[in-house]
């Protein structure tokens, strides 16, 4: 990972421990956040408003929380599209790489993950910077 994402990582950890009570260094890049940290909707309004505040960015929750991302994948079949060529146009802050882990994921649960997090982040800061 590189130094700006460990950076955010660092930082996203930070909010996640004081808002859901944890242990911020049990939190990985790789922890799920409804699956594994127990977040509501409720824990991601506030994490949206962190995020906001602590790295002067625009947050879209249904983007960064990948919420439509069920519509999206039906959306795309329902019109015979590649799912996966859909969901990048849909969230261009993530990697193909983890479209397609998404996309083999998605039956397991809420898929939505701290990497996730620091991808919308990192993504939206480099739009804000240009």
């Amino acid at each position: 990972m590189n130094p700006k994402n460990n950076n955010t990582l660092e930082r996203v950890r930070v909010m996640l421990g004081e808002m859901l009570d944890l242990d911020g260094k049990e939190i990985t890049a790789e922890t799920y956040l409804i699956r594994d940290l127990g977040a509501e909707s409720i824990d991601l309004l506030e994490l949206a408003v962190a995020i906001n505040q602590g790295f002067s960015i625009k947050v879209q929750d249904d983007q960064v929380f990948l919420w439509r991302l069920r519509f999206y994948m039906l959306d795309a079949a329902k019109n015979n599209a590649d799912v996966q060529s859909y969901l990048a146009g849909k969230y261009p802050f993530l990697d193909p790489g983890r479209i397609a882990e998404i996309v083999a994921d998605h039956d397991s649960g809420p898929v939505l993950k701290v990497k996730d997090i620091i991808s919308y982040i990192n993504y939206q800061g480099s739009a804000a910077a240009n």
